[in-house]
C-alpha cells in the first residue's frame, strides 16, 4: 500500500464527474502537468466545459456510466491515482426519489472500487460532503466528531461511499483521501441557492422566494479554492484512509446570500417572501446549521483565501456571466 503523499505532477489521472462543476475546475488545475482522464455520462456535466481541452495531447475523454462497469477497463488502464467526483449531488432530490443517490453514489462508488482492485489502481480522492455530520452539536465541527448521523438521504448515500472507501483500502491496500465539504460555489455552478436566486430574480426583480426561514447559516467555500485544498491533501497527507473538511472558518445565513445577490444585480427594494419550510428548513433533510472546523487542514499548511460572504460573492458575479 502506497503510504507517501502523491505529487500530482507527470501522473496519469482519472477523474469521473470532471465534466461537472467541480470536476471541470479540477481539470483544469490537473491538466497542467499531467495526463488526464474524464469519465463522465453527462447527466449533468455539460461538453462546454471541456471544450477547451478537445485538442490538448495530454486530455482523454471516455463518454461512459459508472453504473456500467464494464466501461472501468479502459478508463483505469494506467492511472496512478482516481479523483472520484461523478455523484447526483441534488440533495432535494432524496425525498422525492429515495432511489436516486442510491444508485448514483453509492452502487456508482461501488463499482468504481471494484475496477480499481482489479486494475491495480490503489489511490482514490472522494468528494465527500459536509451533510454526513447530520445536525452536529458540536459547531464548528471536526472529523472525529460522532456519531455520523445524516438527516438527508443523500448525506447518507456519501458516508455509505466513504465506509466503502475505508474498507476497500484497509482489505486490499488502498490509500483514500476523503473531503467533507462545506457549500462549494463559484462559475460554472448548476444548482443550490445562489443559481436558484439569481433565476428567480431574472424572473421577477421585485420580490424573491426563499426556502426556509432565510435564518439557515452554513459555510461557502470558492471552487477554485476548493480544487487547491483537494491537491494540497493528497501532496502532503500519508495516511490510509485521510478525512478532511474543506470550508471556511465563517458562515452566512440565506437571507445574507439573499443580500449580496440582489446588490450584485443591481437590484433594490426587493421584497423577500419566506416560505418557512419545514421547522424553518428549507426542505426535509436541510441542515439548518453548518461550519466545520478546518484546523486539521490548517495544519497541513492550506488556508481558505477569504470567508463565505467573499466567496458567494465572487460565485455571483462568475455565474451571472453563465446562467
Amino acid at each position: 500500500m502506497p503510504k507517501d503523499p502523491l505529487k500530482t505532477k507527470d501522473k496519469s489521472i482519472l477523474i469521473t464527474g470532471g465534466a461537472g462543476f467541480i470536476g471541470s475546475h479540477l481539470l483544469e488545475a490537473l491538466l497542467a502537468e499531467n495526463e488526464v482522464t474524464v469519465l463522465d455520462n453527462f447527466s449533468s456535466g455539460k461538453r462546454e466545459y471541456l471544450a477547451l481541452h478537445n485538442n490538448n495531447h495530454n486530455f482523454r475523454l471516455i463518454e461512459a456510466d459508472l453504473l456500467r462497469p464494464e466501461a472501468m477497463e479502459k478508463a483505469l488502464k494506467e492511472v496512478d491515482m482516481v479523483f472520484h467526483l461523478a455523484a447526483n449531488p441534488d440533495v432535494k432530490l432524496g425525498a422525492e426519489n429515495t432511489g436516486v443517490h442510491l444508485e448514483q453514489n453509492v452502487l456508482a462508488t461501488y463499482n468504481l472500487l471494484e475496477a480499481m482492485r482489479k486494475s491495480d489502481v490503489k489511490r482514490i480522492a472522494f468528494t465527500s460532503t459536509s451533510t454526513v455530520y447530520g445536525e452536529a452539536t458540536v459547531v464548528p465541527t471536526p472529523e472525529d466528531y460522532g456519531p455520523l448521523l445524516p438527516i438527508s438521504l443523500y448525506g447518507a448515500s456519501k458516508l455509505a461511499c466513504e465506509a466503502q472507501i475505508s474498507s476497500y483500502c484497509h482489505t486490499f491496500d488502498m490509500q483514500s483521501w476523503i473531503y467533507r465539504f462545506a457549500n462549494i460555489v463559484g462559475e460554472r455552478g448548476t444548482h443550490g441557492v445562489l443559481v436558484d436566486f439569481i433565476r428567480k430574480l431574472r424572473e421577477n426583480p421585485r420580490e424573491l422566494e426563499i426556502l426556509g426561514s432565510g435564518k439557515q447559516k452554513k459555510s461557502y467555500l470558492e471552487v477554485r479554492d476548493c480544487v487547491q485544498a483537494m491537491l494540497h491533501c493528497v501532496e502532503h497527507s500519508d495516511e490510509q484512509v485521510n478525512v478532511f473538511n474543506v470550508g471556511t472558518e465563517d458562515s452566512v445565513d440565506v437571507t445574507e446570500i439573499a443580500n449580496i445577490v440582489a446588490r450584485q444585480m443591481g437590484l433594490d427594494d426587493v421584497r423577500y417572501r419566506y416560505t418557512g419550510g419545514v421547522d424553518g428548513r428549507g426542505w426535509k433533510g436541510d441542515v439548518k446549521v453548518m461550519q466545520l472546523s478546518i484546523d486539521k487542514i490548517k495544519k497541513l499548511g492550506w488556508t481558505p483565501q477569504g470567508g463565505s460572504a467573499k466567496a458567494v460573492e465572487t460565485a455571483v458575479k462568475a455565474l451571472l456571466k453563465g446562467i
